[in-house]
């Protein structure tokens, strides 16, 4: 079975005791490793209780397939509930766990499989979609839609609040990962100290550097057609971690931004009051780049560029090439637009 959508956070809270297993993949592994510790607390209140909680590494069932159904069925020491989480998992792990999907649903433990990007061909993916005792959830990175309650969310217990232009600001650089997410907003949280407002100087004060320059370095590159930065600027977001669909979500961000930009332009202002209408406003350091921008990208080729970075995500989720290369090919299918506009 699958679960998606707003159903995701109700089972995350209560999952069904007579699942036999639940699978975890994507692109997001801080999400991933929320949402395992999320259905786990729903049987252990202690996870670092060795007795109740088990992890396995699927390469380690190889050697002994019966583990897993012994671990799910053997009782915890003192009572109460158990977890079992086989980690790392992938195609490989298929028939083992489709055998022991087989068996009887252990009461009183719940079995969790983690997993990175599946794509739809994926024979464990399609193992737990096709199941009547297992489900499968997929974990994709955080995007505008999510990202603004994920923010409300980490701040309220602080007593903090964030500003419009602040709140822009984040979910412009965040959402490559969950736990990088919630790490930043709680070094914010720490930066402001006490209740009150956060503002976007709170936000570029506090925020780490590291992803968002790599990210801007990537996405401006594409858009200036800097095709020798943007392939450097790409292996170094790469190594950092980030995954190829935050890649593709930030170059649409940033797109949305030329777009609206530019309709400013469109409707009679100048490129300078065109700028000054966007919120956040551009980082100091990349202005001069911004503006160069908005004189190559007319409207029709801002839609196209749209239609890339869309067909790029849809290919990352769903074809068996690396989203990796997918993300690459679009980028350098955008550089070469912009090359074509400054002629």
């Amino acid at each position: 079975m699958i679960i998606k959508g707003a159903a995701i956070k109700s089972f995350l809270q209560k999952p069904d005791p007579s699942l036999r297993a639940i699978l975890l993949y994507g692109p997001d592994v801080g999400l991933i490793k929320e949402n395992a510790e999320l259905l786990a607390k729903t049987e252990v209140a202690d996870l670092s209780d060795p007795f109740s909680v088990v992890e396995i590494f699927a390469p380690e069932l190889k050697s002994d397939p019966a583990r897993l159904g012994d671990e799910a069925s053997a009782l915890s020491f003192g009572g109460g509930g158990r977890v079992v989480r086989v980690r790392q998992a992938a195609d490989a792990s298929t028939e083992i766990i489709s055998s022991f999907l087989e068996g009887e649903t252990p009461s009183g433990a719940i079995v969790i499989i983690e997993a990175g990007e599946l794509n739809a061909r994926s024979s464990l993916r399609k193992l737990f979609e096709r199941a009547e005792n297992a489900v499968a959830i997929a974990c994709y990175s955080d995007d505008a839609r999510s990202l603004p309650d994920i923010i409300r969310q980490t701040m309220t217990p602080h007593n903090l609040t964030v500003s419009r232009d602040a709140m822009a600001l984040l979910v412009q650089s965040l959402g490559a990962d969950r736990s990088l997410t919630r790490n930043e907003l709680e070094k914010l949280a720490l930066y402001k100290g006490s209740p009150g407002e956060i503002s976007i100087d709170d936000v570029r004060a506090s925020l780490s550097d590291a992803a968002a320059t790599s990210m801007d370095d990537v996405v401006f590159s594409a858009a200036s057609g800097n095709f020798t930065k943007l392939d450097s600027a790409l292996e170094k977001t790469f190594d950092e971690g980030i995954n190829a669909i935050a890649v593709v979500r930030a170059s649409t961000r940033h797109f949305q931004r030329l777009h609206l930009a530019r309709s400013e332009m469109d409707n009679g202002k100048s490129l300078e009051d065109a700028l000054r209408s966007l919120r956040p406003p551009v980082f100091y350091k990349y202005v001069d780049q911004f503006k160069s921008q908005l004189r190559i990208w007319p409207s029709v080729r801002l839609a196209r560029a749209f239609e890339l970075l869309t067909q790029a995500e849809l290919d990352c989720k769903t074809t068996a090439l690396p989203a990796s290369a997918m993300c690459h090919r679009a980028l350098i299918q955008i550089a070469q637009a912009a090359r074509s506009g400054r002629r």
